[in-house]
């Protein structure tokens, strides 16, 4: 008997469906408008595909379809990036992630950092194999923000001066503060610096140690004096530590600053 233009079994052409409506994710949302099923039903459909073999569940709700080539391995989706809307809602991609994309930075790093936000009660979450850092903000700071296509999935990312301002006021989404002040280096180095973005950018924050780092760093990494005397004129009263993850014993009074004892004072 000859099949070639026999119609696909029912299962597989919903399946279909709902593959061609979701692009790189399924969510019990889409597929039950697909499907024109309940919430109830459709994540029932969507739990028995996935023991099928056919999606894998990448977070409450959420699924990704399973190439057959690639049913064996831990991780299936080729750019983790389009989980990131589906699995975070309002966010957006940041720190050493950001960092790297924009050219701030060789240095590659394994995780994934998100800025989100809906509170997450774990601050990593592992799906498809990928390990993503999750940050919570308020929504009041979704500023500095760019759009960048991931196939068919829109993904939100911070730029260049918002990835630094963001890494200053959490160096350890930096990569610590020695990285962080490297790409400080290298942004205003480059033929898109602009300084008075940073300032503007770190003045949403309404976070005194932003400018006692950024202060500190433009005074004795980068000898730009320009940039620090604007932090300067920001600074505000109670002192800050560099790197809240390091030990830091040595204080500046200069930028009201604990740092490591191994970071050279302001010159004089």
């Amino acid at each position: 008997m000859h099949l070639g233009n026999a119609p696909l079994p029912q299962s597989r052409s919903r399946l279909t469906a709902v593959l061609r409506a979701a692009k790189e994710v399924v969510s019990v949302d889409l597929a039950s408008r697909v499907l024109g099923a309940d919430r109830r039903r459709t994540a029932q459909v969507l739990s028995r595909w996935s023991k099928q073999g056919w999606l894998r569940r990448v977070g409450p709700g959420l699924y990704v379809p399973v190439p057959l080539d690639l049913a064996a391995n831990e991780q299936i989706v080729a750019d983790p990036w389009v989980l990131v809307p589906s699995l975070f809602g309002q966010c957006y991609i940041g720190g050493w992630t950001a960092a790297h994309h924009w050219e701030l930075t060789e240095q590659l790093f394994n995780d994934t950092v998100i800025f989100a936000t809906r509170r997450i009660t774990e601050s990593r979450i592992k799906a498809q194999g990928v390990v993503f850092v999750v940050h919570h903000i308020p929504a009041k700071r979704l500023f500095g923000l760019k759009t960048v296509w991931r196939g068919s999935t829109k993904v939100a990312i911070s730029d260049a001066a918002r990835t630094l301002v963001d890494m200053i006021a959490a160096p350890k989404l930096g990569g610590g503060i020695d990285h962080v002040a490297d790409c400080l280096a290298a942004y205003l180095g480059g033929k898109n610096a602009d300084q008075d973005l940073l300032i503007r950018y770190a003045e949403h924050f309404h976070n005194g140690a932003v400018f006692k780092r950024l202060g500190f760093l433009a005074d004795t990494r980068l000898q730009n004096k320009t940039l620090a005397s604007a932090c300067r004129a920001r600074l505000t009263h109670g002192y800050a530590r560099l790197d809240p993850a390091l030990a830091s014993p040595r204080l500046v009074t200069t930028w009201r600053l604990w740092v490591p004892s191994r970071w050279k004072a302001p010159p004089k």
